[in-house]
């Protein structure tokens, strides 16, 4: 007879609490300096740490520090965990090597995306991560499937991260004699320096991205081990920015609940020989039958940012809309980015867009490629 599954939650009073401060961001303003915080994914981080040039500065030709203490963790244990994880998400659990993981987005049985997440295989071990603002409606989805599934969640509440995002990033992490990852989506334990570490690299277009787990209790210290080795500290701000000029799209804004799978044009995402999961069906009908009329792209723009939602326009027809913007300051010049939902027909000629921000309007032109820099 198998034993009941449970699911240990964020409790209620948690979910419906105002943001609090990232572990991080509490250590930074518990000392000296004054540390603006803002909300983002759920939590207050902070929004700039060293000027905003200078970040995007690092982020794009340096190693930038910065928070990810939006990020939760969460073991999936017990007999049935690959089988059951497998059945919830888009791309493989099974086949991923013993020490790599995946992207995926999360399906209702329409087909419909209710949200993002990585999973990490070390061994015969699974890890989910996930933002905390889909903590509650992700968790309560996974939660509704577990039926007579010998599986376990449980959220791993003493641990944070801090990023090393930048085309130098391995080389603070070597200076230090920390491990570096040759290649994204794997991740490697270490002990160094008194602290356990989970050294994980992700997913990037422009740069190196790096997650270095620790407990909350450390944090402080980690962040000035990774100062001493060359990183730049950066906020908030300066990471959206960057991740626009990457293309990398963010659920909750850029993709939402009304999307289907390959109107993302995220293909990382997706695995058409893993089995059957939920949603399956229906991104198996567009596979066969025919594309979908509307694809998420990379823009660069000439003239002023606009704001998420403005229209696009190709010969004076609808051609889709913003989802975000941003301006990325370089010493070569400023240059505009975007990603936005392009409909099909606007795509096939490569013709430019255009748009009307609210004090000027803009073109718009579609990247087949990472822009650069």
């Amino acid at each position: 007879m198998r034993r009941p599954c449970f699911y240990r939650p964020m409790t209620d009073t948690a979910l419906a609490a105002p943001p609090t401060a990232t572990p991080l961001a509490a250590w930074l303003a518990s000392g000296d300096s004054h540390v603006q915080t803002a909300p983002a994914h759920g939590v207050l981080t902070p929004v700039t740490l060293d000027g905003f040039s200078t970040e995007i500065e690092a982020l794009a030709t340096g190693a930038a520090l910065h928070d990810l203490g939006w990020v939760r963790r969460m073991k999936v244990r017990c007999e049935d965990r690959f089988r059951w994880l497998s059945g919830m998400v888009t791309n493989t659990v099974n086949d991923l090597g013993s020490a790599n993981g995946a992207w995926n987005l999360v399906l209702n049985a329409q087909g419909r995306i209710l949200g993002d997440l990585s999973v990490w295989r070390k061994n015969d071990k699974l890890e989910i991560e996930f933002a905390a603002d889909q903590a509650e409606r992700l968790l309560a989805h996974l939660e509704h499937f577990i039926i007579m599934d010998d599986v376990e969640l449980a959220l791993r509440d003493d641990s944070t991260a801090l990023g090393l995002t930048g085309p130098r990033a391995s080389d603070v992490l070597a200076r230090l004699g920390l491990p570096t990852l040759p290649e994204p989506m794997s991740h490697v334990a270490a002990d160094w320096n008194g602290l356990h570490l989970r050294v994980r690299r992700g997913f990037g277009v422009l740069a190196d991205h790096y997650e270095l787990w620790t407990t909350t209790a450390t944090v402080g210290k980690l962040w000035k081990f990774l100062l001493t080795g060359g990183a730049t500290p950066a906020g908030f701000s300066a990471l959206e920015t960057f991740r626009v000029t990457e293309g990398i799209p963010a659920y909750g804004v850029d993709i939402v609940e009304r999307d289907l799978p390959q109107e993302t044009s995220q293909a990382r995402a997706l695995h058409f020989n893993k089995g059957c999961y939920l949603g399956q069906e229906i991104v198996e009908r567009i596979r066969s039958r025919g594309n979908v009329h509307r694809h998420l792209r990379h823009l660069e723009l000439d003239g002023p940012v606009p704001p998420p939602g403005v229209t696009l326009t190709q010969n004076g027809a609808d051609a889709g809309h913003i989802t975000s913007a941003c301006e990325l300051p370089l010493r070569s010049g400023p240059r505009r980015f975007a990603l936005a939902m392009v409909r099909a027909e606007a795509e096939v000629r490569n013709l430019p867009l255009q748009y009307a921000a609210p004090d000027a309007a803009g073109t718009a032109q579609l990247l087949n490629g990472p822009p650069t820099l």
